[in-house]
C-alpha cells in the first residue's frame, strides 16, 4: 500500500492553481482519476511520475489547454481559459515552436508584449543568461541556450505563477545550476512555480513539496524529506548470499535493488532491519547504512503501486 499524505486541498489560503476531484480520459484511456491537486501560493511544487503517468495531462488542465472530462480545473480562482488568469502565468513546456529567425532580443520583446506588467528587456535577458547571444537567431543557437530562450519567454511577463516543465532538458551542469540559482530567488520574491523533471537530484534541491503521479493519481503528497522518510525512510548496501526473495521478507523492506555483487535495501526500519541480516547471514559484508535518495523513494513509489494494481487487475 502506497503511502499517501492527507489531501492536498486546503482551506487556510486560496491556492494559486487547483484540480478539484479531475478526471480526464483519451477515448477509453483514463489519463487522471479523481485527481485533488492544490498548489500554494509562493511555494516550489514538483510534480513527478513515470512517463505516462499523467503530469504533462495536470499541467495542461491547469493551463486550460485541455477541459476536464469531469470534475474542475482552476487558475486563480478563475477558469484557466480566462485571459485575466492567463496574464499572470508564464509557461515553459517541452514542446514550444519559436521562428528560427527572430532573434533572442526580437523573440523577448515580442512576448513580453503579451503581458501588462512585463519585465524590462535588460533584465529578462540577464536573469535568463542571454545577455551575450541578444542579438543572435533562435536558430543559431545552442540547444541549451534555445531552452533558456524559452525560460526567458517564461519569465519575461513578470508573472505571478510559473509552469516549467522540463525545463533543464539538455541543460549542462553548469546551465542547469544557474538556472537552480533563478528559480529559488523568484521563489525568494513570492513566485509560485509547479516544476515537472526528470532529474530526481532536481526536485529534491528546489521542491518544497512533491506529489508524485502514478497511473492517473496522486500516490504521494508531501515535502521532499517526508517522502524520503516515509517511502523508504534509509537505504542499507550489503554484500550477502541471501536470495532476493528472503530479502524482501526481511522486517521494514520495501524494496530491493541489485548494486553491483551486492544489494541496496530501501527500508522504513534500518537497524531492525539490519540485525535480522545480520543473524540470518553471518558472512554478511560491505554493510553500509545511509539516508534514502528521493530516487529510492521514487523507486519505492511506483514499484509498490505498479504491484498493487498488478495484484487488483489479478483478483479482478
Amino acid at each position: 500500500m502506497t503511502e499517501t499524505l492527507p489531501s492536498t486541498l486546503s482551506t487556510a489560503a486560496p491556492p494559486v492553481a487547483c484540480l478539484r476531484q479531475t478526471t480526464r480520459r483519451y477515448g477509453d484511456v483514463v489519463a487522471l482519476d479523481r485527481v485533488d491537486l492544490a498548489l500554494a501560493a509562493g511555494q516550489l511544487t514538483a510534480l513527478l511520475g513515470p512517463n505516462g503517468a499523467g503530469k504533462t495531462t495536470a499541467v495542461r488542465l491547469l493551463l486550460g489547454l485541455l477541459r476536464p472530462t469531469s470534475g474542475k480545473a482552476e487558475l486563480f480562482g478563475r477558469s484557466p481559459q480566462e485571459r485575466a488568469a492567463r496574464e499572470r502565468v508564464g509557461v515553459m513546456l517541452q514542446i514550444s515552436g519559436v521562428p528560427p529567425t527572430l532573434t533572442v532580443r526580437e523573440h523577448v520583446h515580442l512576448f513580453s508584449a503579451y503581458y501588462p506588467s512585463p519585465l524590462t528587456l535588460h533584465e529578462t535577458l540577464e536573469r535568463a543568461g542571454l545577455s551575450e547571444v541578444a542579438h543572435r537567431r533562435f536558430g543559431d543557437l545552442s540547444g541549451g541556450q534555445q531552452q533558456r530562450l524559452m525560460f526567458a519567454l517564461a519569465i519575461c511577463g513578470n508573472p505571478d505563477a510559473l509552469f516549467l516543465d522540463e525545463p533543464t532538458a539538455g541543460l549542462d551542469v553548469e546551465g542547469r545550476r544557474a538556472f537552480w540559482i533563478e528559480i529559488r530567488r523568484l521563489i525568494a520574491h513570492g513566485r509560485s512555480i509547479l516544476l515537472t523533471t526528470h532529474y530526481l537530484e532536481e526536485a529534491d534541491a528546489l521542491a518544497d513539496r512533491i506529489v508524485v503521479l502514478h497511473q492517473g493519481r496522486i500516490v504521494a503528497d508531501g515535502t521532499p524529506a517526508t517522502i524520503k522518510q516515509r517511502t523508504a525512510g534509509r537505504r542499507i548496501r550489503c554484500v550477502t548470499s541471501l536470495p532476493p526473495a528472503r530479502l524482501e521478507q526481511l522486517p521494514g523492506v520495501r524494496a530491493i535493488q541489485p548494486d553491483r555483487d551486492g544489494f541496496v535495501l530501501l527500508t522504513t526500519t534500518a537497524e531492525t532491519t539490519a540485525r535480522a541480516l545480520l543473524q540470518l547471514d553471518p558472512t554478511i559484508s560491505d554493510l553500509e547504512i545511509t539516508t534514502a535518495r528521493l530516487e529510492d523513494a521514487f523507486l519505492s513509489l511506483t514499484s509498490v503501486s505498479e504491484t498493487a494494481s498488478a495484484s487488483q487487475d489479478v483478483h479482478a
